[in-house]
């Protein structure tokens, strides 16, 4: 119960706060672009949020089960965000202390444990200086 309350509360806040933050996310990875793929730390990303496949299975797979789907979500505005806040609300409950757009920033970033990591802190400072969020 209290994980669908934690749930709850980091999707309104992606909801209420992340718009902006989103956009500079997206602006940062592609230019807002859908990208297609490419090699990146060993590994492909795609599309405007620059997905990597395990990502795109943690945020529920919205396009599809396929590599396929996975490569048309991420370069589908639509499809890559939803995807980017579902994960977002996923991994939000172990970022406590700091802002809902650092949150975004770092776990998309980092990974799960992206609010523990001091390598994310660079990016969530390009993001802020987009946005302004905290």
């Amino acid at each position: 119960m209290l994980l669908k309350v934690a749930i709850l509360l980091s999707a309104v806040a992606v909801a209420v706060f992340g718009d902006s933050c989103l956009h500079c996310i997206c602006l940062h990875e592609s230019g807002c672009k859908p990208l297609g793929c490419h090699e990146d730390v060993g590994s492909l990303s795609c599309g405007y949020y620059q997905i990597k496949w395990p990502y795109y299975e943690d945020c529920g797979k919205p396009g599809g089960a396929s590599e396929t789907d996975w490569k048309k979500c991420a370069d589908d505005y639509n499809c890559a965000t939803k995807c980017v806040e579902k994960y977002i609300a996923r991994y939000a409950g172990d970022c406590k202390g700091v802002g809902s757009c650092q949150q975004m920033a770092r776990l998309h970033n980092g990974g799960p444990n992206g609010c523990h990591v001091s390598g994310t802190l660079g990016y969530w400072d390009a993001i802020h200086k987009c946005c302004g969020c905290s």
